[in-house]
């Protein structure tokens, strides 16, 4: 099935929420219709542990992390989402972020 749309789902410190979400916008993430810079957030705590091998944004190795986050939701057309995702990662803070890509269905191919 044919999709034009995805969702983009990643976790960022709090700290760091805004600047990612400008920086998606930027590239054209959520654009919704007449809107642009569209997103949703949500907070809750990030939990890791670094490894002696890790450079972390946050923490010290083999010492468990708790950080306060924001997962931030985004829209993007599938044509701009290679071009997104490549900001994203750029633009975060963390070594390897975490990114759920989701396909989204228009109402038509329900």
């Amino acid at each position: 099935m044919d999709f034009k749309l995805i969702k983009i789902s990643t976790t960022v410190p709090r700290e760091n929420a805004d600047a990612l979400r400008v920086a998606l916008g930027k590239a054209g993430a959520g654009a919704i219709g007449n809107y642009s810079y569209c997103s949703f957030s949500v907070t809750g705590k990030g939990r890791f542990m670094p490894n002696e091998k890790a450079h972390p944004h946050i923490g010290t190795a083999n010492k468990l992390e708790i950080v306060d986050e924001e997962q931030i939701e985004i829209v993007c057309e599938r044509s701009k989402a290679k071009h997104a995702l490549s900001i994203l990662k750029k633009a975060h803070p963390y070594e390897v972020p975490i990114i759920d890509i989701f396909p989204l269905l228009d109402e038509d191919q329900l």
